[in-house]
C-alpha cells in the first residue's frame, strides 16, 4: 500500500472509530470538554478520580452503598467482583473473555419479603454472564464471603446479550476489509462519510450454528445528520463477532440510488425560523411552589401519597419497580399488589422476505440491552420541572463500571384529568356539584435502540391504578428503492412498505413488547379469574327484554387455562385475585389487567422469527413463580432456536391456582408507515392498566380534596416586549 494511501486509511479508520465509540456509549460529538460535560457515562476504574454524574443532584456514586436487598450493586461491589473474577482460575491468564453483563442476584423472594428497614442487610451477590474461549457461562459472585460459583451455559441454544464493545467492533470491523471498501466506493459513497449499524441477525437453519454472527448494514452520513435515512441497499456484512472477522459480503443492490439528505435533518437548529410553529403553543409548565409530593429514600424506595416501591437501573430490562405498595384509605396499611414488574422483552420483526431483510426480527432487551440503550433524559422535555433523576450503573466488557446519567426520571403529572365527579341534575333540587382533580406519579425511562426510540412509563394514580405506557418514536428503519414517485410502481409489485419520500421506502413492520409483572396481591398465594362476559337469551315471557351480558367467573387450574388471546366479540374481564382474603361483602381482593389497543403476530407460528417470538402468541400467560423465568425470549436470547421461551415454560401446565403468581402481557403495534413518520415520527403510544377489583372497600380516593384558588400558585405572564 503506498504511504498516501496508508494515511488515508488510518485517518479513516480512526475518525470512524472515535465517531462510533462515542455514539455507542452516548458521548456527543465532537467529544465535549470534559469538565463541563455532565450527560454522558463515565468509564470508571478504581484510579481514575469521579466526576460528579448529573447536574440535578449532587450525587457521588463511587461512596454510593447498598440500603435495600434489591439495591443494584454499586460502584464498589463491580470493582469486587471485577477483581474476584481476575484471580478466579476460569478467567486468570485467559484471552479472550468477556464479561456481558454483571448484576445483582436477588436474594430470595421469601427473604426479601420478611426483610425491614433497620434489618441487617441480605448476603449480596452478583449475577455474571461471560464468554471465555467461545464458551457462555453463568456465576454467582458471593460478595460476602469471596466464593465464585461457575456453571457452564447449559444445553439450550443461543448466546448472551451482546456487550458495546461486541456492537462497536461489528461496526468497525467492514472498513478493515479491501473488498468492502471498493464496493463503498464503487456505490460513490466517501469511506469517511460511512456510518454502520449492528444487526442481530436471529436464526434461520444450521448455517448459522456454532458461530456468534451478525451482520451489519450501512449508511452514508453525507450532509445530515439523519443517516438512517440514507441506506446503502442491498449491502450486507457477515461477521463473525468472536474472531472479529469477514464470513461474508453481499451487495445486490447496485442498482439502487442512495436517497438525497434533502430534508431529512431533524435537528431543531437546522430547521430555520418559523414562526408559525413557534406561535403555535405559548410554553406551558406545572409549578410547585412547595416541591414535589414524593420523596426518594435511599437512592431507590420511592413514596409518594399513598404509594411505596422500589426502584432501580437495569441493563437488560430497563426499569424495574418492585415491591409496589398502596396504602388502605380505611385500616392505613400498606398492603402489596406487586412484587416485580419489568420489561422482559421487545419483539421487532420486520415484514419483508427479501435478502437484505428477512432476518431483521429484533429482540431489542436480549439482544442489545434494552437499559443499555437507555439515553441521558433531556430536562423540561423528556421530563419537566421538579423531576428526580435517577443513574444507572453498567458495566464494561472488562468489567470496568460507567454511569449512565440521567436515565430515569420520576414526576408528578397533571393534565386537567379529573379522579371523579359528579353534579346533580336541576331536577332533583340538591345543588351539588363535586369534582377531584387527578395527579399521577410518572417513572419514566427513554432507550433509543439505533433508530428507534421507546418510552416506557411507569404511572401510578391514587385510586390504585398502575398504568403501562409505551410511546414510539424516533426514525424509521427504511429502504432504498429506485422508485421517486408511485406511478413508477406497478400494481403487481409488492414494496413491503410505503413510498416516503424519493428513493425511500419505510417497511411494515410490528413491535410486541412483553411485561413480566410478578403480582402479589396483599399475598403470595393468588390465582388467576377469567370473567367471561357473554349474552344470555331470556325465556320466553320472562321479561320485554330479549338479552342481557352475563359474567361467569373462572378460576384457571393450570397454565394452559391462562393463555389468553384478546377477542373484541368474545369478551372477558382477567382477575388476579387473593382467594384467601375477602372484603367485608364476600368478594375476593383482587386486582385485573385491563389492556388497551393493542395488536397480535400474524407470522406463520413456524417461522422461524416467530418461534424465537413465541412469548407473543398470546396476549396473557399466566405462570407459577421461578425465578430462573424472567425473561420472556429465554436467557441467552442472540441466535437462539426459541426453545426456552415463555411459550415453552407455559406448555409444561403447571398448576397455578392459589399459586405465587407471574401475570405476562403483551403490547402490540402494527406499523404500516405513512408520510407523515419522515423524517422522524410523531411519538404513537398505547398501553395497559393494572386496575383494584374488590381490592378496597369502597372508593380509595374519597378523601381526595378539591382544588382550591388560594392554595394554587399564580404563575404572571411575561410581559409583553
Amino acid at each position: 500500500m503506498e504511504s498516501r494511501h496508508f494515511l488515508r486509511f488510518l485517518f479513516i479508520f480512526f475518525g470512524l472509530a472515535t465517531l462510533l465509540l462515542l455514539t455507542w456509549i452516548n458521548l456527543p460529538y465532537p467529544p465535549p470538554n470534559a469538565a463541563t460535560d455532565l450527560f454522558h457515562p463515565k468509564l470508571l476504574n478504581n484510579k481514575s478520580p469521579l466526576k460528579k454524574p448529573t447536574r440535578h443532584h449532587d450525587h457521588y456514586h463511587a461512596s454510593d452503598i447498598p440500603h435495600h436487598p434489591l439495591d443494584p450493586l454499586t460502584i464498589k461491589e463491580i470493582n469486587r467482583v471485577r477483581t474476584l473474577l481476575s484471580s478466579h482460575a476460569l478467567f486468570k491468564n485467559t484471552s479472550p473473555y468477556a464479561l456481558h453483563s454483571i448484576t445483582l442476584e436477588e436474594p430470595d423472594k421469601p427473604l426479601v419479603l420478611n426483610w425491614k428497614k433497620g434489618d441487617p442487610l441480605l448476603p449480596r451477590k452478583a449475577f455474571v454472564v461471560a464468554r471465555v474461549n467461545n464458551k457462555s457461562y453463568v456465576l454467582t459472585v458471593h460478595l460476602t464471603t469471596d466464593e465464585v460459583d461457575v456453571q457452564e451455559a447449559g444445553t439450550t441454544s443461543g448466546y448472551p446479550m451482546m456487550t458495546m464493545e461486541d456492537m462497536t467492533s461489528a461496526t468497525l470491523t467492514p472498513l478493515l476489509n479491501a473488498e468492502f471498501n471498493r464496493t463503498i466506493l464503487g456505490r460513490g459513497v466517501d469511506l469517511t462519510d460511512v456510518a454502520c449499524l449492528p444487526i442481530s441477525l436471529g436464526w434461520f437453519g444450521q448455517k448459522e450454528e456454532n458461530r456468534r454472527l451478525i451482520k451489519v448494514q450501512c449508511y452514508s452520513m453525507k450532509d445530515t445528520a439523519n443517516f438512517y435515512m440514507r441506506p446503502i441497499e442491498g449491502l450486507t456484512v457477515l461477521l463473525d463477532m468472536d474472531t472479529k472477522q469477514v464470513v461474508e459480503i453481499t451487495d445486490k443492490g447496485r442498482h439502487i440510488p442512495i436517497p438525497k439528505a434533502t430534508n431529512t435533518d431533524y435537528r431543531y437548529s437546522v430547521q430555520g425560523l418559523n414562526h408559525e410553529m413557534e406561535e403555535l403553543i405559548n410554553p406551558i409548565s406545572i409549578e410547585q411552589p412547595k416541591g414535589p409530593s414524593f420523596v426518594v429514600e435511599d437512592e431507590h424506595f420511592v413514596k409518594w401519597a399513598n404509594w411505596e416501591f422500589h426502584l432501580k437501573p437495569d441493563p437488560r430490562a430497563g426499569v424495574v419497580v418492585s415491591q409496589a405498595r398502596v396504602k388502605d384509605p380505611n385500616s392505613g396499611e400498606m398492603r402489596n399488589v406487586m412484587y416485580k414488574g419489568f420489561t422482559s422483552e421487545l419483539f421487532v420483526p420486520y415484514m419483508d422476505p427479501t435478502d437484505a431483510w428477512y432476518f431483521k426480527t429484533y429482540m431489542d432487551a436480549g439482544e442489545y440491552g434494552f437499559g443499555l440503550q437507555a439515553m441521558p433524559l433531556d430536562p423540561l422535555n423528556d421530563c419537566p420541572r421538579n423531576a428526580y433523576y435517577m443513574d444507572g450503573v453498567f458495566t464494561a466488557a472488562d468489567g470496568s463500571p460507567y454511569v449512565r446519567s440521567n436515565m430515569i426520571c420520576i414526576f408528578e403529572s397533571y393534565a386537567g384529568d379529573i379522579g371523579w365527579r359528579h353534579a346533580e341534575s336541576p331536577i332533583t333540587g340538591l345543588e351539588i356539584k363535586e369534582v377531584r382533580p387527578r395527579v399521577t406519579l410518572v417513572v419514566r425511562m427513554a432507550a433509543s435502540v439505533a433508530n428507534y426510540d421507546y418510552i416506557v412509563d411507569w404511572e401510578f394514580q391514587t385510586d390504585g391504578l398502575i398504568r403501562v405506557k409505551v410511546g414510539l418514536s424516533g426514525i424509521l428503519m427504511v429502504k432504498g428503492t429506485p422508485y421517486d414517485h408511485m406511478n413508477q410502481v406497478s400494481v403487481q409489485e409488492n414494496l413491503f412498505g410505503t413510498l416516503l419520500s424519493e428513493n425511500v421506502i419505510g417497511v411494515i413492520h410490528d413491535h410486541y413488547i412483553t411485561f413480566h409483572l410478578d403480582m402479589d396481591i396483599d399475598g403470595s398465594d393468588n390465582s388467576f379469574v377469567k370473567v367471561n362476559i357473554q349474552r344470555q337469551e331470556t325465556s320466553p315471557g320472562e321479561s320485554p327484554r330479549r338479552s342481557y351480558l352475563k359474567a361467569t367467573r373462572n378460576v384457571a387450574k393450570t397454565e394452559k387455562d391462562a393463555q389468553i388471546k384478546l377477542k373484541l366479540y368474545d369478551p372477558a374481564e382477567f382477575h388476579v385475585i387473593n382467594p384467601n382474603k375477602t372484603t367485608r361483602v364476600g368478594n375476593p381482593v383482587g386486582y385485573k389487567v385491563v389492556p388497551g389497543g393493542t395488536a397480535a403476530s400474524l407470522l406463520d407460528p413456524e417461522d422461524p422469527p416467530q418461534m424465537r417470538g413465541a412469548f407473543t402468541n398470546n396476549q396473557i400467560w399466566v405462570t407459577p413463580y421461578n425465578r430462573t423465568e424472567q425473561w420472556a425470549g429465554g436467557l441467552f436470547v442472540y441466535q437462539s432456536h426459541g426453545e426456552d421461551t415463555l411459550a415453552a415454560w407455559s406448555d409444561r401446565d403447571r398448576p397455578i391456582e392459589n399459586k405465587d403468581l407471574v401475570l405476562w402481557y403483551t403490547l402490540g403495534f402494527h406499523h404500516i408507515p405513512c408520510q407523515e413518520d419522515f423524517p422522524i415520527m410523531p411519538t404513537v403510544s398505547s398501553s395497559f392498566d393494572l386496575k383494584p377489583v374488590n381490592f378496597f372497600e369502597r372508593n380509595p380516593i374519597l378523601g381526595i380534596p378539591p382544588n382550591i384558588e388560594k392554595d394554587l400558585p399564580v404563575c404572571k405572564a411575561a410581559a409583553s416586549a
